[in-house]
């Protein structure tokens, strides 16, 4: 039989900003989205404030004053790094792990059965925490589904001290009667409510349902959610990531834009970066889309426009993708609209090698290629931004440009920025 273990990071951003400061131990901390706009991470200390998930920032301001609340902007950086270094010591423990987010990751336990599962995760909880510094909360089942469920309550309930594991048959019962069927892998909201209304409300309720009035709402999904809660694997673990099929950049900014220049500014960042991911899939774009919105709260002049256009030969370029999209920022742009936010998705992505040339193509292809090489070779030894396009416009720092008022060093990955002690 084999054994899934779901390793789920607790309050992640939060966790990483206390790594670096243990003072923050026992205060309730909050991580703000871009532009220090809503709360995206909570400590369970600001959770037991009332401070809700998605809480706009300016409505809890009294609160955050009242109760002493550490205020963090993303860090993304700083997460990234860290969650590499929790996923590499996941790694220690099994050959077989499914990375599947930034602060979870699926491990594949089957042969630690006779020497003791909880033991195990005990182990590898211990582990992450010495290692990185990162709490974490191990669920541990037959199937993906209910190691999800066993993690959730693991990282609920204090006396499982973070490890709960299903796998004896007598307590998964009870488990599914603990979880709200909203809270189950791949229900969602939308199926949820669907579900609640016809009093199936918890996932124990979800493993007894009607077979045959999931399959025609859900469809093969829903009957493969249903086994699994019934403790039959219908999903492996996935080993190789999925071929990434997009790659898109989007920012929104803190005070409306208003002029094309400005637009053309901030889109060309926002290409610069997608160019640099690109390149680092070893990939190319067949085609680009920029779109651009004003404020959802203004119906009255709401605008959003997108446009996408292919390129003749697969692109990663940055002059390049720069000039088509500023071209069809052009053909969407509208006069006299404050623009909140714009954005880029290549699309369409192909391999190197598995690019179709075009016999009229006059451009230098590989010179381009060198000089991108060069130039992601600077900026990663040098630095973000030390080489960058004339398009990006002068200085660095814009009007459209996305507020961090409140951000952290970015205490692993830069060389400036290390903590000192």
């Amino acid at each position: 039989m084999t054994v899934f273990a779901l390793a789920d990071c607790n309050n992640f951003y939060v966790s990483c900003e206390r790594v670096f400061r243990p003072d923050l131990d026992g205060r309730p901390v909050i991580v703000l989205s871009n532009n220090d706009g809503c709360a995206v991470a909570r400590s369970n200390e600001a959770k037991a404030l009332g401070i809700k998930m998605g809480e706009p920032f300016f409505k809890i301001r009294d609160k955050v004053t009242t109760h002493d609340v550490a205020v963090f902007s993303s860090n993304y950086a700083l997460y990234g790094d860290m969650s590499s270094r929790v996923m590499q010591t996941l790694s220690m423990f099994s050959p077989a792990i499914e990375i599947y987010s930034l602060d979870e990751a699926f491990l594949d336990l089957s042969g630690f059965t006779r020497t003791g599962l909880t033991a195990c995760a005990e182990k590898i909880k211990t582990r992450v925490r010495k290692d990185t510094g990162i709490p974490v909360s191990i669920g541990i089942a037959a199937t993906k589904t209910l190691a999800k469920i066993a993690s959730r309550i693991a990282k609920k309930v204090p006396k499982t001290c973070g490890v709960l594991d299903l796998t004896p048959i007598q307590h998964q019962d009870r488990a599914l009667e603990m979880t709200p069927v909203g809270a189950v892998w791949g229900i969602g909201r939308k199926y949820g409510a669907w579900l609640t209304l016809r009093g199936i409300k918890t996932a124990l309720d979800l493993k007894h349902a009607d077979t045959a009035m999931l399959q025609k709402k859900m469809g093969i999904n829903g009957i493969r959610t249903q086994k699994e809660l019934q403790g039959h694997s219908c999903y492996a673990l996935a080993e190789t990531p999925p071929a990434c099929r997009s790659v898109s950049v989007s920012r929104s900014f803190k005070t409306p834009v208003t002029t094309l220049e400005d637009l053309s500014w901030a889109l060309s960042l926002y290409i610069t970066r997608g160019g640099e991911k690109l390149r680092e899939k070893n990939s190319f774009a067949q085609a680009i889309t920029v779109y651009v919105t004003t404020s959802r709260f203004k119906q009255t002049d709401f605008y959003y426009n997108a446009l996408t256009e292919k390129f003749s030969v697969a692109e990663n370029s940055t002059p390049v993708l720069i000039k088509k999209g500023k071209s069809i920022l052009k053909k969407i742009f509208r006069e006299n609209k404050a623009y909140t936010k714009t954005g880029v998705i290549f699309s369409d992505l192909k391999k190197k090698g598995n690019v179709q040339q075009d016999l009229f193509d006059a451009s230098d292809k590989p010179r381009m290629e060198k000089l991108m090489q060069a130039m992601d070779k600077i900026n990663a030894q040098m630095g973000r931004n030390m080489v960058q396009p004339a398009a990006l416009g002068p200085g660095r720092h814009h009007r459209w440009q996305t507020a961090f008022e409140y951000r952290s060093p970015a205490y692993t990955t830069r060389w400036d920025e290390l903590l000192r002690v």
